[in-house]
């Protein structure tokens, strides 16, 4: 029989591949697309090195046939990654079709929000020096951590830490990993609830009364009765079951975000400014008060850049295999959203400083925009931005709530070995919303709360992913890498005393003074 060329042997076409879903695939499977032009131009070892055309040379052609195909369906598989089946069950790995656009719209959602609007609050503290400084800076740094929290997914091959408490197990040991991380993420995620029920219950109760003017009934709803209203809905929409379901929301929690973050400071700008106004930093009665101020004005700072403990959670819901890993559609995600981040953070702290100056009450914009120039400006245009804020704090509360949720049902399904039914889901999701209203009718003290918040919860965005790189990555013992590394992640462990602290004594003195707005 005569040979065929060789050429013609090594050009023999692959058996095509067919996706499979993701509960029958170790990383999910994804349909073939041409390789990117990192994937070409990495020299980078794979399992599949190995099978190059110098080292099927000398196999005979079935041989080689089998070798070519056993190659495409390795590089597709990817990793070989051997799942938790018990992912299947839980909200946050239930589904594993996302993509770059669904990344933008998460982190879009839990990039932006309330939190912006209390940013000239921070500033009126700082000044504008020290204010530009510090929320560049804050800025710049939770972008280098959120882009180690995306290489850190897929750190070790075979594995993929599909949440921001794995990662720490992994990078601190288990019992460390825990303690570290299982309090400020769940502390971030209940605590940034309960200030979305605070902040969109008094935005629907300001909506109530701009809409309904003088037709108000004689005895309208209280400001707890509103906080209600907004945790019943918050439930509601809670019931889709996993974080892929909710990109929808997302989508619309991050365009209401952007829409109302630039109507609140093209309309605080448009207007003249109060004439008592000054630019001066808050005095404050003595040395040490003013110490604590600008220590909490800087947890606001912090607060403001809330979301790196979703980022893992995020791309757990994308398929990953070893040509396509997850971190390039997550990253690409990522900068779109963050762009819109600073193009929303940056003109609303700037602006809202520019216009109110230290008469910026402690609500933020939003109680500003009301105080100031209620009758200046149309009460259709008002109207539709407190509608705007209502809808993305409806969109906030689920993406910050479903880690809870996956907590939840992680313990009963580590208990039962069997998912949780929709019985059991749901009431998982009424008790925490509920747990949430009560605490926010307890603690109404939206400002303080933030640097609050942003103290005890800095670490999971600005030392934590440091210290990750080092103890996963392990590079060169004193080199510049490990320096900076160790360097930024101790640092943000000391902001973070000081901004908690900070906190707590502006929370501690502000009493019911310092209510968002003051309920009826």
């Amino acid at each position: 029989m005569e040979e065929r060329p060789e050429t013609e042997l090594i050009s023999i076409p692959a058996t095509p591949r067919v996706s499979t879903p993701e509960i029958l695939t170790p990383t999910g499977q994804r349909s073939p697309r041409p390789p990117s032009k990192e994937a070409k131009s990495s020299t980078a070892w794979t399992p599949t090195s190995f099978i190059s055309p110098r080292f099927l040379s000398p196999i005979g052609t079935p041989m080689k046939r089998v070798l070519i195909n056993m190659k495409g369906y390795l590089e597709e598989v990817g990793h070989l990654t051997k799942l938790n089946p018990q992912d299947a069950w839980l909200p946050i790995t239930e589904s594993r079709n996302g993509n770059a656009h669904y990344a933008a719209f998460h982190n879009l959602n839990a990039g932006i929000g309330f939190q912006a609007l209390l940013l000239p609050v921070a500033f009126a503290f700082l000044g504008w020096s020290w204010g530009i400084l510090s929320l560049t800076i804050a800025y710049c740094w939770q972008l280098y951590t959120l882009w180690i929290l995306v290489q850190l997914h897929e750190a070790v091959p075979g594995k993929r830490y599909n949440r921001y408490v794995e990662l720490a197990e992994a990078a601190f040991g288990e019992r460390l990993g825990v303690w570290l991380a299982v309090f400020p993420t769940v502390y971030l995620s209940a605590g940034t609830a309960t200030a979305l029920i605070l902040i969109g219950g008094e935005t629907m109760k300001l909506f109530f009364q701009i809409v309904c003017g003088p037709l108000c009934s004689s005895n309208p709803l209280t400001t707890v009765e509103w906080y209600l209203v907004f945790t019943s809905l918050c439930i509601v929409l809670s019931q889709l079951p996993n974080l892929n379901s909710i990109a929808g929301l997302s989508l619309i929690g991050a365009v209401t975000a952007i829409t109302y973050s630039t109507m609140v400071w093209v309309l605080s700008v448009s207007q003249q400014r109060p004439p008592t106004i000054s630019y001066e930093p808050l005095s404050m009665p003595s040395p040490s008060s003013s110490v604590f101020s600008v220590m909490n004005a800087l947890g606001i700072v912090a607060f403001a850049f809330r979301g790196h403990n979703l980022v893992l959670e995020i791309q757990a819901t994308m398929p990953s295999t070893f040509k396509h890993p997850a971190h390039v559609p997550m990253w690409r995600g990522a900068k779109v959203g963050y762009f819109f981040i600073a193009a929303c953070l940056f003109p609303v702290a700037i602006g809202g400083f520019w216009a109110y100056g230290n008469l910026m009450p402690s609500g933020g914009m939003l109680n500003a925009l009301y105080a100031f120039h209620s009758h200046d400006i149309p009460r259709g245009l008002l109207a539709i931005t407190f509608l705007l804020v209502v809808f993305n704090c409806l969109s906030s509360f689920q993406i910050y709530s479903m880690p809870v949720f996956d907590s939840f049902e992680a313990s009963y399904t580590s208990r039962t070995n069997r998912p949780c039914s929709i019985w059991v889901r749901s009431g998982f999701r009424v008790f925490y919303g509920f747990v949430n209203f009560f605490i926010g009718v307890a603690l109404p003290f939206l400002s303080s709360l933030a640097g609050l918040l942003g103290g005890l919860t800095l670490p999971v965005t600005f030392a934590y992913p440091c210290f990750m790189w080092v103890l996963i990555k392990k590079p060169t013992k004193f080199s510049f890498n490990w320096y900076f590394h160790w360097t930024l992640g101790w640092l943000g462990i000391a902001f973070s005393l000081a901004f908690s602290i900070g906190g707590i004594w502006s929370l501690v003195n502000s009493g019911l003074k310092l209510k968002f707005f003051k309920p009826s």
